[in-house]
């Protein structure tokens, strides 16, 4: 059996996925967590195969995310559910590519299938999101959307840049390089935009 995680936005409308994936042969939810969770700790306790985000986070908020529970538990795969009319929800070209990424609205089984792919090491992405991604994508790169994403939430360059593995320098240089490619005045006024435009929740 392939032990599957599902991570989702707060407590209303999470199970429904659950429930019908459960039904689905090979596979068993061993839970169902608000993606606002701890997730580092809940991953090493359920030790899924698969995890499954359904959220409407953006990718710059999701990647620290992740990075979190493949440390806990390595070789645990990831699926990410997107929107492709979403602009900051779109999978990163060059980045994280040892996630796996479908629309939305597959089907169940379309879902089935992928999370068997992805447990026997596989990567899945959905065509649609692939050219969504390139018809749609800017000039600020996947990183510095990620690091303004922490930004956005009140993480410091200290913080960003232990949680990326970055140094200051290089954290202080990608901010600057979203405040000057966004057009914005300042830092603040960079996380203004990008909500706006819908790269950051």
């Amino acid at each position: 059996m392939i032990r599957v995680l599902l991570l989702e936005d707060g407590q209303w409308g999470r199970g429904g996925l659950a429930t019908l994936l459960a039904r689905e042969d090979g596979i068993v939810i061993v839970g169902n967590a608000d993606i606002e969770s701890s997730i580092a700790p809940l991953a090493s306790q359920l030790v899924p195969d698969v995890v499954v985000v359904n959220t409407d986070y953006m990718v710059s908020q999701i990647l620290p995310i992740v990075a979190e529970l493949k440390a806990a538990q390595p070789n645990c795969s990831v699926i990410v559910l997107c929107d492709p009319t979403k602009r900051g929800a779109l999978p990163p070209r060059r980045r994280a590519r040892r996630i796996s990424y479908l629309v939305k609205d597959s089907s169940v089984p379309t879902l089935a299938a992928a999370v068997r792919q992805v447990a026997r090491g596989e990567r899945v992405v959905d065509p649609r999101l692939e050219v969504a991604t390139i018809n749609t994508e800017k000039a600020v790169s996947t990183r510095e959307w990620e690091v303004l994403g922490l930004a956005a939430q009140g993480e410091t360059v200290a913080d960003i840049a232990r949680r990326l593995y970055l140094s200051l320098g290089t954290v202080r240089n990608h901010i600057s390089s979203v405040i000057s490619k966004t057009g914005a005045r300042n830092r603040l006024d960079a996380i203004r935009i990008a909500r706006k435009d819908g790269w950051l929740r």
